[in-house]
């Protein structure tokens, strides 16, 4: 290895540091008592404890930390669902299918990306308040079902524009339609494009608080974020050390699952980018 090497190697590292500080001062904070929390004299614990970890276990506003895990993962789960089905069947019809006003509907899903969330948020809640919606998990669930992340509809249609043509006129020859061709061609070789769909609608999900904490009010229907916020009474003096045990624990289904599926990650990223 040459010495410009082991200079790039060297930065890496360093950059790569510095990048896990944060998670790292986290996991410590995590077994200090409140006190030492809050002098902040060291990065390690002087005096661990494991007092914030069963303070958790013990519940949260009279619930245990187990059912919010449960309505994150009910969310996060149905999110993905919606969004990996939904995304792919229009990402395919506007790669494949030829129907009168694909481009201009095209280019304003595009556009949407650029539309802040404020924008639609109060129209949103009064559809869903109408329709006695508020309060449930249906307004964080039913637009993924929707295809209403364009981004994932870009990414799977610049993957499906890089597959050979050839396959569906194959597939027409041998009597398919476009739902039949969806299924049985396009769909297995989708499967990157779908993974990678599916790891970042699963960690957006899992660390949304802003929406959840707009359409769910009840403490039964709180989600892990939520819970991290009822650590703040009304004195706005924090639980710091159950608050840091929790927010380990609310980072570990994402790291898990961003591990399992980091290979497909990257392949789905890479192969979406090119072109037939």
């Amino acid at each position: 290895m040459t010495r410009r090497s082991w200079g790039w190697h060297l930065l890496l590292v360093l950059i790569l540091l510095v990048l896990l500080y944060p998670v790292v001062w986290l996991v410590s904070a995590s077994f200090k008592p409140a006190e030492e929390v809050l002098a902040g004299l060291s990065l390690l614990p002087s005096h661990a404890t494991g007092d914030n970890y069963t303070q958790v276990f013990g519940g949260v506003a009279g619930y245990s930390v187990w059912h919010y895990f449960a309505n994150s993962l009910v969310i996060s789960i149905g999110a993905v669902i919606g969004n990996v089905l939904s995304c792919s069947l229009a990402a395919y019809a506007f790669a494949r299918l030829h129907f009168r006003g694909r481009g201009p509907m095209f280019g304003f899903m595009l556009s949407t990306i650029m539309l802040p969330q404020h924008v639609v948020l109060i129209p949103q809640y009064v559809i869903f308040q109408k329709l006695g919606m508020v309060n449930t998990f249906w307004p964080l669930v039913l637009p993924k079902f929707l295809a209403t992340d364009a981004f994932f509809v870009f990414l799977m249609v610049q993957f499906i524009r890089a597959l050979p043509g050839e396959l569906d006129e194959a597939a027409t020859i041998d009597g398919c339609g476009p739902v039949r061709t969806f299924r049985y061609v396009i769909a297995p070789l989708l499967r990157p494009a779908l993974i990678t769909t599916a790891i970042f609608t699963f960690i957006w999900t899992w660390n949304d608080f802003f929406s959840q904490l707009i359409y769910l009010n009840d403490p039964a229907k709180f989600t892990l974020p939520l819970a991290l916020q009822i650590f703040v009474d009304q004195t706005s003096q924090s639980a710091f050390g159950p608050m840091f045990a929790m927010s380990v624990l609310a980072l570990l289904p994402i790291g898990l699952f961003f591990f399992a599926f980091q290979r497909y990650l990257v392949e789905g990223v890479a192969t979406s980018g090119l072109k037939g």
